[in-house]
């Protein structure tokens, strides 16, 4: 899956190509899935506080997005379990021992994604942990332009 992350004003372009080229679209800007950050949640004083108030969000301006909460370690993944309220869990860079029992522990409550630091080398280990989504930021940010020639060959 890729991320948000794109080139400015070409954005469809690259989400075209990840597309075309057998991957999956997230979202396509802020507008279209709420998603709480680590920022968020300090901000909010909480992982428990910034879930409420992105309900209450979406409630004040009749909206129906899905969340996706992002957690740092165990600890935190084990308060989203215990407050839900979200689609997703983003599982940010975690080591693949620690992103395995992660899985393991939301055991399909929620959808779970694994990002952070993830490179197209990578990602077959991660996806192997049975984790649902794997975003890599290289799909689009660090996508290489293709050598094209034009000369004829006789």
């Amino acid at each position: 899956m890729d991320t948000r992350k794109t080139t400015p004003l070409i954005r469809f372009l690259e989400k075209w190509a990840v597309k075309i080229g057998g991957c999956e679209n997230y979202r396509w800007g802020l507008y279209d899935w709420m998603m709480i950050k680590d920022n968020h949640h300090d901000a909010a004083g909480g992982i428990s506080k910034a879930i409420a108030l992105a309900h209450q969000y979406q409630k004040d301006h009749q909206l129906n997005l899905n969340i996706t909460v992002e957690v740092r370690n165990l600890v935190e993944l084990h308060e989203v379990l215990e407050v839900g309220g979200v689609t997703r869990i983003m599982l940010d860079n975690f080591e693949i021992p620690i992103l395995a029992e992660a899985v393991k522990t939301v055991n399909h409550q929620f959808e779970t994604e694994a990002s952070g630091g993830i490179s197209l080398q990578s990602v077959r280990k991660y996806a192997l942990t049975g984790v649902d989504y794997v975003s890599v930021g290289a799909l689009t940010h660090s996508a290489l332009p293709l050598d094209l020639s034009l000369k004829i060959v006789q």
